[in-house]
This record gives C-alpha cells, structure tokens and sequence, in this order.
C-alpha cells in the first residue's frame, strides 16, 4: 500500500474541500470519493469539479491531485426517513438528535471508502467529520472514528489510518486552517464554490450559497463572522 497517498471523502462542501487542501498539502498523491445517496442537497455534487479546478491553480496540488471517484449510494438515502432524504421540515426529534442525522451515512461512507482505498493500494483516508461544531450526530464523534478504523483494519487485514483534521475545529477555525493552507485565494474558492446548505439553495451571501437559515448555513455563517473579527 501507498504511504504517500490518501483518499478524500470529497462532498463539495467547505469542509471537505479544506481537508482535501490539507491531504494536497502532506500528501504525494490525493485521489478524492463522493456519494450520491439520494441527498436533497444533491448540489453539492455538482461543485466537486470546480472545486478541484480550484485546488489545482497551486502548481504543487495540481501534480498530487490525482482521479476522482463518485459511488451511487441511493439505497441509504431509500431507508433513511430524515429530512436531508426528504421533503420535510428540519426539526429535532425526541432522541434530541435533528432530523438532518442519517443513521450509519458515516459508517458506510467510510467503509466504502476503505473498500476502495483497498484497490487503489492507499493507505490514508481523511474524512471531515467534527466534534465541535456539529449537531450531534454520533457518527462524527472521535470515539466512533477511532472505533471504525479498528474494525476496518481488522475486517479488511490492513493498516489503513483515518484521518480527521476537523475533528476539534470549529467553524472559524476551519476557515483560518483553510487561509494558512492556501491563503486568501482557497479562502475566496472555498467561500464562493463549495455548497453546505441542507436546502440546496445557492443564494449568495458574504460567507457563500445558502438559505440562510438551515442549520448548516447558520453554523457556516457564525464561523465565518467569527473567522473575519480575527
């Protein structure tokens, strides 16, 4: 397996585009993976592309930035009743999680994840899942990472290491990861290409395309706000 190499968990959105920047950033060569599982926001699909044109205007990352994989996981989207898979009104439930959480998205993400990187021979796999600014989704958590990756080694007899650069980063912080990475210009592309809203809307607004108000776009906007008063 390649210890130079590592595979993205690309969604479109302003935190994995800030992990792939800093997998370009360590990395000899990046390969990067989306899902379409059916999400309302399907957008954010669609902002993969530019986005990685984006990335590639720093000479170095262009020459690591290697093939882009997308995998058609609808089914997850076919047994999820939440409101990131359906037309229906974001709210908590009474477990006290939102109903944005799609039970197992970040397992299985990262198991398919795994599965390729096996073929690909790559033995680094960055994800931007995060504990501190994040609603509460247990998939995200350090425990469950650390956790997956165990079974994952053990259930595939290999040493893959999972990444997670977010993890205790907040929204501003990620900003400010994303401006000593690449400077203001990844700032400017993170900004005004990646999508976040759970909506789908590409209003724009100081900090990027949204609604506004989803709970995305309320988390993206605060550390944005946050970010520019340093």
């Amino acid at each position: 397996m390649r210890d130079d190499a590592a595979l993205v968990l690309f969604s479109g959105g302003q935190d994995s585009a800030t992990c792939l920047a800093w997998a370009l950033d360590r990395f000899g060569h990046v390969e990067t993976l989306g899902f379409d599982y059916g999400q309302r926001h399907v957008i954010e699909l669609e902002t993969r592309a530019a986005m990685r044109e984006a990335l590639c205007r720093e000479a170095a990352w262009a020459a690591r930035l290697g093939e882009d994989h997308v995998l058609d996981l609808r089914a997850l989207g076919g047994i999820s009743d939440t409101s990131l898979t359906r037309e229906v009104a974001i709210e908590m439930e009474t477990g006290g999680l939102p109903n944005t959480f799609v039970p197992g998205r970040n397992l299985i993400f990262l198991t398919f994840a795994a599965a390729l990187a096996y073929r690909r021979g790559i033995r680094h796999i960055v994800t931007g899942v995060c504990e501190t600014d994040y609603s509460g989704y247990p998939d995200c958590r350090d425990d469950t990472i650390k956790a997956l990756q165990v079974a994952i080694n053990l259930g595939m007899e290999r040493r893959f290491v999972l990444h997670t650069p977010l993890m205790w980063r907040d929204k501003a912080a990620t900003w400010e990861l994303a401006e000593t990475l690449g400077g203001a210009a990844l700032v400017d592309s993170i900004r005004t290409v990646t999508h976040s809203c759970y909506l789908g809307d590409r209003t724009p607004h100081e900090w990027g395309a949204g609604c506004g108000t989803c709970p995305a776009c309320e988390l993206r906007a605060a550390g944005w706000r946050r970010y520019r008063c340093t």
